[in-house]
């Protein structure tokens, strides 16, 4: 049975870093097109960032919230998923998923949507809380 496992959410203050990772069992991620996403109380999901299968297949996306500031990359000999958030900010503050989109390879324009019902699987979340 496929497990995504998301850790390495925590407090931290305005102007810190943390660094989310996602390990999956049963699955390689290195497969198929992988994204993070976040979901704070009373606010819709948001894309935050999708990577390609493979390497070589182009940067990964982000959403325009989070650009320039958070950095997505993946290590496929310890088949784990990585979010490097810096300059991080209260409003970051949410609940944080991986996700792997089952029928893609490349990250579709779509992304930020999440995979179709069906054709993707998630992880249990981690929690990122920002003070100011």
């Amino acid at each position: 049975q496929v497990q995504l496992v998301e850790s390495g959410g925590g407090l931290v203050q305005a102007g810190g870093s943390l660094r989310l990772s996602c390990t999956a069992s049963q699955l390689r991620f290195s497969t198929y097109a992988t994204s993070w996403f976040r979901q704070a109380p009373g606010k819709e999901r948001e894309g935050v960032s999708c990577i390609n299968f493979g390497v070589g297949n182009g940067m990964p996306s982000y959403g325009d919230s989070v650009k320039g500031r958070f950095t997505s990359s993946r290590d496929d000999a310890k088949n784990t998923l990585f979010l490097q958030m810096n300059n991080l900010q209260p409003e970051d503050t949410a609940m944080y998923y991986c996700a792997v989109f089952t029928s893609e390879r490349i990250c579709p324009g779509s992304w930020s949507q999440g995979p179709l019902k069906g054709f993707g699987f998630w992880g249990q979340g981690t929690q990122v809380t920002v003070s100011s």
